[in-house]
């Protein structure tokens, strides 16, 4: 009941996030807005494996370009439809194809989720550091066979068009912006009913004292794998609507080193422990980002990441959430 309060709850205040944008009536606030809502799943997602689990993943823009390139593979059939199939059977496809971005989502979460899976089969046997060289070995593969995939581009990229109106919405921005913010209100119910279920008992187990918690009968490898299939298929999720918000796709965009870091700086600067610390992270860091956009220039964006995260490291080790908790716990005992 209390996740279907806290729903509940995040559904009604991403609804007053949206509406007050909408308000203001300039377009860039969803644009910004998208960038920033993007990270809070991207956050939340690597939280599940990082934070939760202890098991740091560098492999995040992987995911995040498996799940745009999903959706450019589909696209790109959908365009080769009537060349590859006879007349009858492409206008039978035509009536499904192009498909919805909602659908190119949960499409793009399937192929996160297995490649998530097949990673954590193959590596998490792993553990530390050699875990963390493998996964972004996996980003070094993934993006080397896109670069090689004429299909989808290759390395000269792709162009995608979105539709120029849409029924309910002002711009295609605000459709992406809504659609990602619903996502990022998915990703947090999802990170918070593991957080205080048998599962997030599990992980927090492992992150602790992993060889104690199997000896004490926690099955420690299939625990592991539930949070790469989860972890990969959210981050996946995040990366769908990529080539309709950006308009040109390429391997450099796609697998950008920005995705890599903040994923892993947001939830270490906000704090891992907590399904709360990925979102303030997010914010607080994405909205830094978006400000240095208009007033200075994107090439600070990772300078901003790396002197937040030098100083967060000293005075908070377990980022913003954990240095309120402590204090508040500190208040009681006086």
């Amino acid at each position: 009941m209390r996740n279907t309060i806290f729903f509940l709850v995040s559904l009604a205040v991403a609804l007053v996030i949206y509406f007050g944008l909408r308000a203001f009536g300039i377009d860039y606030l969803f644009v910004a807005g998208y960038v920033i809502v993007q990270y809070v799943v991207l956050a939340t997602a690597w939280n599940i494996l990082g934070g939760y689990t202890g098991y740091v993943n560098f492999g995040s823009a992987a995911f995040f370009a498996v799940g745009a390139y999903s959706s450019v593979t589909l696209i790109t059939i959908a365009t080769h439809i009537e060349d590859w199939f006879s007349e009858s059977v492409a206008a039978a496809l035509n009536t499904v194809f192009p498909l919805p971005i909602p659908v190119l989502v949960v499409i793009a979460g399937i192929v996160g989720g297995l490649i998530g899976y097949g990673m954590g089969y193959l590596t998490l046997r792993l553990r530390g550091a050699f875990f963390a060289i493998a996964t972004l070995a996996l980003a070094v593969v993934l993006a080397t066979l896109v670069v090689n995939w004429e299909f989808v581009g290759g390395s000269s990229g792709a162009y995608v068009i979105a539709p120029a109106e849409m029924i309910f919405f002002k711009s295609y921005k605000e459709y992406l912006f809504a659609l990602m913010l619903l996502m990022a209100v998915g990703s947090l119910v999802v990170a918070r009913a593991i957080e205080r279920s048998k599962l997030g008992y599990g992980f927090a187990a492992i992150r602790d004292d992993e060889l104690a918690a199997e000896a004490s009968g926690v099955p420690t490898l299939n625990l592991k794998l539930v949070a790469t299939t989860l972890s990969g298929a959210m981050m996946a999720m995040a990366g769908a609507p990529f080539p309709y918000f950006i308009g040109f796709i390429q391997p450099s965009s796609a697998f950008g080193l920005e995705y890599a870091v903040n994923s892993i700086a947001m939830p270490m600067i906000g704090g891992t422990l907590s399904w709360m610390g990925p979102l303030v992270g997010a914010v607080l860091l994405g909205t830094l980002q978006q400000l240095a956009n208009v007033t200075i220039s994107s090439a600070v964006n990772l300078l901003i990441v790396g002197l937040l995260l030098i100083v967060f490291v000293i005075i908070a080790p377990n980022g913003i959430v954990g240095l309120v908790q402590d204090r508040l716990r500190a208040r009681r005992t006086k």
